[in-house]
């Protein structure tokens, strides 16, 4: 039997609960086993961000062949980047190595509020890894910082943005509703042919770390184990609503805690 891999390619995080870790996390819930290339440490906790060290990008690069050299990678997720230099080396090596699915969660700002992404990197984010991306995986901000408009107030606005966001040239867009107001918590699935709204009971907890991380890893992961681009979208949005809806069986941190990755057993 093939075991299914996927590849983080990331930032790590000192507390957790998001970037690297929380990754390979989902993938070892998902029972996928995770490999990862850190393209940045991060001092943080659940309270904030107090540093970050990018990894050099040629060190980045040798990650990443390191991984596909040997293993069977059946997709990858793609998510703090850190600068152009990194960006320019992943999209490079993605090139090289042919991924059959690339899932980016383009994270520019942490759950605290912290910058993740310098500004000069979003539009290399936009040019040079969106091509390349089976599927994209913005919230309401992250979709309307990388069209430079407002953050969409409506399904027929998020629907509208999902299709600006396609003509980037990503194959296609899941636009999380996290963000939103109301009762649910509504994603929407933008590829060429159609929109797929995906509601859910918005769950009240402040434990809400590392969200963003898992919900893309999550996709991921389905799309390791051979599930098409929908069902491995509803499976992650299945998955991540019970893991935020079990995040307050921790008592981790005083900020904005960790989802619970492993809720399924224990």
């Amino acid at each position: 039997m093939t075991t299914p891999v996927a590849l983080t390619i990331a930032g790590s995080d000192s507390s957790g609960g998001a970037g690297i870790q929380a990754d390979l996390k989902t993938f070892a819930a998902l029972g996928v086993y995770g490999a990862s290339a850190i393209t940045a440490l991060t001092a943080q906790n659940t309270r904030g961000v107090t540093g970050i060290h990018a990894v050099p990008a040629d060190f980045v690069t040798a990650q990443i062949d390191a991984v596909f050299a040997d293993l069977e990678v059946g997709a990858v997720k793609i998510g703090m980047v850190a600068q152009v230099a990194s960006i320019d080396a992943i999209a490079a090596a993605l090139s090289r190595w042919k991924p059959g699915h690339v899932v980016i969660d383009p994270v520019m700002v942490a759950t605290s509020g912290d910058r993740l992404l310098a500004s000069e990197a979003v539009d290399a984010l936009r040019t040079r890894l969106m091509p390349l991306a089976s599927v994209i995986t913005p919230n309401l901000p992250e979709a309307a910082a990388l069209l430079d408009g407002p953050i969409a107030a409506s399904g027929a606005e998020i629907e509208k943005q999902g299709r600006r966001l396609l003509a980037l040239g990503c194959r296609a867009v899941l636009i999380k509703g996290g963000h939103g107001e109301g009762a649910e918590s509504t994603d929407y699935l933008i590829d060429a042919d159609n929109t797929i709204a995906l509601a859910a009971p918005r769950v009240a907890t402040r434990n809400t770390h590392g969200t963003g991380c898992s919900l893309s890893s999550a996709v991921a992961a389905g799309l390791a184990k051979g599930a098409d681009l929908e069902s491995a979208v509803r499976n992650a949005k299945a998955w991540i609503t019970a893991a935020i809806g079990a995040a307050d069986r921790f008592s981790v941190g005083r900020g904005h805690g960790p989802i619970h990755h492993f809720h399924k057993f224990y």
